[in-house]
């Protein structure tokens, strides 16, 4: 029995708690992760449709679709973030080896349509999130393993 002046927990009542804890932060922290990588998508899905706007601004002015220097979209500003983007001016890999537009070879614009490019590693795993838009505003999403 205990005495009734010792105050304090048991080392079962404090293993008890420590176990509950460790339930709960394993519950929550996949949870976590999954959010985090899903705010990161929207870095993408925001650019892209930034992109869109502005190809359409830039071919009801022009005539034509223009390259991201021309539209006033500048990649290299944005290359310290998540994602990579591409205009297709040219044949490029994204800096992960990854060709970021899913189903074609190239990406590409022109007078007729364009397609924009991102792709990034938005969490610690192997699997690359690539996505794209183009002239009919289509916002396609597709992850790959590298």
């Amino acid at each position: 029995m205990r005495n009734r002046h010792s105050r304090g927990f048991t080392l079962i009542e404090l293993m008890i708690v420590v176990a509950i804890i460790g339930i709960l932060a394993a519950i929550a922290i996949p949870n976590f992760l999954r959010f985090q990588a899903k705010s990161r998508q929207s870095e993408a899905r925001v650019n892209l449709g930034g992109v869109f706007v502005a190809q359409m601004s830039f071919f009801t002015t022009n005539g034509r679709f223009g390259a991201f220097n021309e539209i006033g979209f500048y990649s290299s500003e944005l290359r310290a973030r998540n994602y990579t983007y591409e205009d297709g001016v040219e044949v490029q890999e994204s800096r992960l080896g990854y060709t970021a537009y899913p189903g074609e070879a190239v990406a590409q614009f022109d007078d007729l349509g364009f397609t924009a490019t991102a792709a990034g590693v938005i969490t610690n795993s192997t699997l690359v999130d690539g996505w794209y838009i183009n002239d009919a505003r289509e916002l396609v999403n597709e992850v790959r393993g590298y």
